[in-house]
């Protein structure tokens, strides 16, 4: 019967390629023509000895003399028939020479047969006993039945056993395992050998560097003891060798390979449950941070929505443009980071889902509210409520504007209203004409004419001031309840003066008499001289009314209509001539009949030289009109500058970021090359259009010197600051997301070991079917598409394809989901059941596992993740403690129980 050892090894007829072998040859390692050192030789001797009896013992015998016990070919055949696990050719019974070369002979054809070439070793060399020969024959029998299938990483034979012993042996200090002769003179490798394996056996802590003879005496105790390694080497020969033969020590040192190949079993399965843990426990990594994210970025706009959906308006112009600049701030400095943490954010998940999908775990749900499209639904909410609101901030600015400019007017137009008023009520109310003669109750008449007459000319202002009160109420203004008093004061003191103007009237006409004399020069001065005054205070209150334009129309209407008043100057001037005129005649009439005048006109309490100074005042206003006209022409074509200025810029930025735009939707499509230097196309792409970002900060500049100037309006432009930052956004996100789909397919590449002409087929097929060159096929042309790479499809088949690559049913196919279609079926990744398998190997076959032999198995963190999340085992044969790894296992790739 084969031992585990033996039948563990396999091999291969064909092994042999123009019958040379592919592992060590003898010539390489072995020269029959170099005389062997002759402690080298007795090395050799007592280890080739202990190895061949190790096997020799199982059939029940073995040998003393190498070169002797060898000779007639029965035990060599015997023991190559023990280790093969093969049955050799009948042995030749006679004790001849020729009978015992042909025993030998049909060894070596056994050896032979297994892939091995023997250079210059014969039948006749082993009969007569060539020591020399023999040890080589032994030594390639070693190599093909105990080395050569030793393979660590891609190695084979020597090195692979090297590489074995160097990582078994790297955490232990004093050892340093460099090559099969001196590196194991001080015993402290073997000993490391053991310790890794059974730490029961050797206290290695206990162990010096200064007693080589006593370790390696240790190990070859324990060695033979527990692990039915026999002695094969002697301490004293190895310590007293200069260079101990390597062939002695490999054959000893394979002994412990071939002993620990039951853990070698248990470590791979323990290192493919470290990687697939691995990627677990990166994977949970990622969604937590996508919820810590996703968590933030809804929290923001939940706090964000309630500040934009209020609108409820300042009382003044400082607040309201307060708030303007706080929301220029937000749109500057809030919220683009925002933007970028929602764009990281759908990168993040698609990233995490194509992990997910290509280690063939189940797709990530988010929690309740915190999927993409609740946060897309939150950021559109978001933009909803934004849209409006710099037009309403705008709005609110130009009606306190203009509020505020109503204010003023009706403040002044009421003082020159109060100013003409005053006093009008008590001189309505005196009764002078009771004890006045006839002369001077004719001239009261005639003065409480001219008051009418100036009382009508007034009317206009109070209507105006009415207006102006309603308008400033329609407007909502703040103090509008002191407005209305006042005006409300007006309207009843000009109520008022109206029934005391005719009550007064009504008297003097009772005494109808005293009306007969009248000095007709006065009257017509009276007559004359009001509407003249009253013209001149409407002059005056128009050179003085307050302005308030928004382009150069605007002011050029008002230089015309005051430039239409200049025209009417001199006719007024002719006016004032003409009353004065009147008062010059009343002067020369009574100097002419000796009149002795008071000096004060019974009908008016308008003066000569009230005229001339007001006249005067309506000249000296006239320039200062000039003056505020013209510097309002310099403001409003500085205006115009500003909105040239952005028009110019924004008329070139806009289109940019429109062919951009353009040129993204097909960068994919038409980048060639590998997907690194598509990479590195996009992120110079990429880098060319942040680096365009000065141009953005330069228009934002332009365009908060224009709201600064009160601009509103811009009819050299299309694009106003809003498009440009929305097409902005739109414009990093989309290269941000071309980038990603790059980065995907590469992890696609990658993961399902796609080759770089793989993928340029896959990608020249779908650009040809890919008719609207926008990255996405139609079902017709996916049909299509696949029809071409030689798909046999029926309707039920293409049906369920499109259920893989269009699970949403979008009506498309990406280019990803054609990738993922294209590798799905010959994907070579871990499943559930390659996971169990192992859990089972480390758990010695049973079906279920314990907390020691997680913590002995696995490293540190990862045997704590598996017991945090394993479940109690609850079959009847499990012991105390014992853990559900099937379950377990199961639930990593989101399957159910198998």
């Amino acid at each position: 019967m084969m031992t585990a050892v033996e039948s563990h090894m396999t091999y291969s007829n064909s092994y042999t390629i123009n019958n040379e072998t592919v592992y060590m040859t003898q010539e390489d390692d072995w020269d029959r023509d170099l005389l062997l050192d002759p402690a080298w030789e007795k090395q050799q001797r007592k280890t080739f000895t202990a190895w061949c009896n190790s096997h020799l013992r199982k059939a029940g015998t073995a040998i003393e003399n190498i070169e002797e016990d060898f000779k007639n070919g029965l035990k060599l055949m015997l023991l190559l028939e023990v280790i093969s696990g093969e049955r050799l050719p009948k042995p030749d019974k006679g004790k001849m020479r020729f009978h015992k070369i042909a025993n030998v002979n049909k060894a070596l054809d056994f050896i032979c047969s297994k892939g091995v070439k023997l250079v210059s070793i014969g039948a006749e060399e082993i009969t007569d006993g060539n020591g020399k020969m023999t040890l080589g024959m032994i030594w390639t029998i070693i190599l093909r039945f105990a080395i050569q299938d030793i393979s660590v990483e891609e190695t084979s034979a020597k090195e692979g056993l090297l590489l074995w012993c160097q990582r078994k042996t790297a955490p232990y200090r004093n050892v340093n395992v460099q090559n099969f002769h001196i590196s194991w003179k001080d015993g402290l490798a073997l000993c490391a050998l053991i310790h890794r394996h059974r730490p029961d056996l050797i206290d290695y802590s206990k162990l010096r560097k200064d007693d080589p003879i006593g370790n390696l005496n240790t190990a070859f105790e324990v060695a033979e003891k527990f692990l039915d390694i026999p002695k094969m080497l002697d301490a004293e020969d190895i310590v007293n060798t200069p260079k101990p033969d390597e062939k002695a020590i490999m054959t000893y040192v394979s002994c412990f390979y071939h002993a620990f190949a039951g853990a070698e079993q248990a470590e791979t399965a323990a290192n493919r449950i470290c990687k697939v843990l691995a990627v677990n426990q990166e994977n949970e990594k990622l969604m937590e941070e996508y919820e810590k994210l996703a968590s933030e970025l809804l929290e923001w706009i939940r706090r964000t929505i309630p500040w934009l959906e209020n609108r409820t308006a300042e009382q003044t112009m400082r607040a309201m443009q307060q708030k303007l600049e706080d929301f220029r701030d937000y749109r500057r400095i809030h919220k683009p980071p925002r933007v970028q943490e929602k764009c990281q954010l759908e990168i993040n998940f698609n990233t995490l889902q194509t992990k997910l999908r290509l280690s063939n775990r189940p797709a990530f749900m988010p929690s309740e509210g915190k999927m993409v499209s609740d946060i897309a639904n939150a950021w559109k909410g978001l933009e909803g409520v934004e849209k409006g609101y710099e037009e309403w901030l705008l709005t609110e600015i130009r009606r306190l504007e203009r509020l505020d400019h109503l204010a003023e007017k009706f403040k002044q137009k009421c003082s020159m209203h109060e100013s003409w008023t005053g006093g009008k009520e008590e001189l309505l109310s005196q009764k002078d004409y009771e004890s006045a003669s006839l002369m001077e109750i004719r001239a009261l008449m005639r003065k409480h004419e001219a008051f009418e007459s100036d009382l009508a000319a007034h009317q206009d202002r109070v209507e105006q001031i009415a207006a102006i009160a309603q308008e400033l109420n329609e407007l909502d203004y703040h103090d509008a309840a002191s407005v209305n008093a006042r005006c409300q004061g007006i309207c009843d003191q000009w109520d008022n003066l109206g029934t005391l103007t005719q009550k007064r009237r009504d008297a003097l006409e009772r005494v109808e008499k005293l009306w007969e004399t009248i000095d007709q020069l006065y009257l017509e001065f009276a007559k004359r001289a009001a509407p003249f005054n009253n013209w001149m205070d409407g002059a005056m209150e128009d050179l003085q009314d307050m302005f308030i334009v928004h382009s150069i129309e605007e002011i050029q209407s008002l230089i015309t209509a005051h430039d239409q008043f200049k025209a009417t100057l001199p006719e007024a001037d002719k006016e004032r001539m003409a009353t004065m005129g009147i008062h010059n005649e009343i002067l020369k009439i009574a100097q002419t009949y000796g009149i002795k005048l008071s000096g004060i006109n019974p009908y008016t309490n308008l003066s000569p030289q009230d005229i001339s100074s007001k006249w005067d005042a309506v000249k000296h206003l006239v320039p200062l009109r000039d003056q505020m006209l013209q510097e309002e022409v310099a403001r409003q074509q500085a205006n115009e500058r500003l909105r040239r200025q952005f028009a110019a810029q924004a008329n070139i930025i806009g289109p940019w970021i429109q062919t951009k735009m353009e040129e993204i939707s097909h960068v994919s499509v038409d980048i060639a090359g590998s997907l690194e230097e598509q990479m590195n196309s996009l992120k110079q792409y990429e880098g060319n259009i942040i680096n365009y970002k000065s141009n953005i900060d330069k228009l934002e500049g332009d365009h908060q010197l224009s709201q600064e100037s009160l601009i509103f309006d811009n009819k050299h432009t299309n694009y106003t600051m809003e498009h440009v930052r929305v097409g902005w956004e739109q414009l990093l996100t989309t290269i941000a997301r071309t980038i990603n789909e790059v980065e995907n397919q590469i992890l696609t590449r990658d993961a399902k070991g796609i080759s770089q002409e793989q993928l340029n087929e896959f990608r020249a097929s779908f650009n040809h079917f890919d008719r609207k060159r926008n990255g996405m096929m139609d079902p017709d042309d996916f049909r299509a598409c696949l029809i071409s790479m030689g798909y046999d499809l029926g309707e039920v088949e293409f049906a369920r394809i499109m259920t893989l690559v269009d699970p949403n049913n979008t009506g498309v196919v990406t280019f990803q989901a054609f990738i993922d279609f294209m590798t799905r079926e010959t994907a070579e990744t871990d499943t559930a059941e390659q996971v169990m398998a192992s859990f089972k190997i480390l758990a010695s076959d049973k079906n279920y596992i314990t907390v020691d032999e997680l913590r002995r198995e696995l490293p540190p963190d990862q045997a704590e993740y598996c017991i945090s999340r394993m479940t109690r085992y609850i079959g009847g044969d499990g012991a105390t403690g014992a853990l559900d790894y099937i379950s377990f296992s199961s639930a990593l790739y989101g399957e159910s129980d198998l």
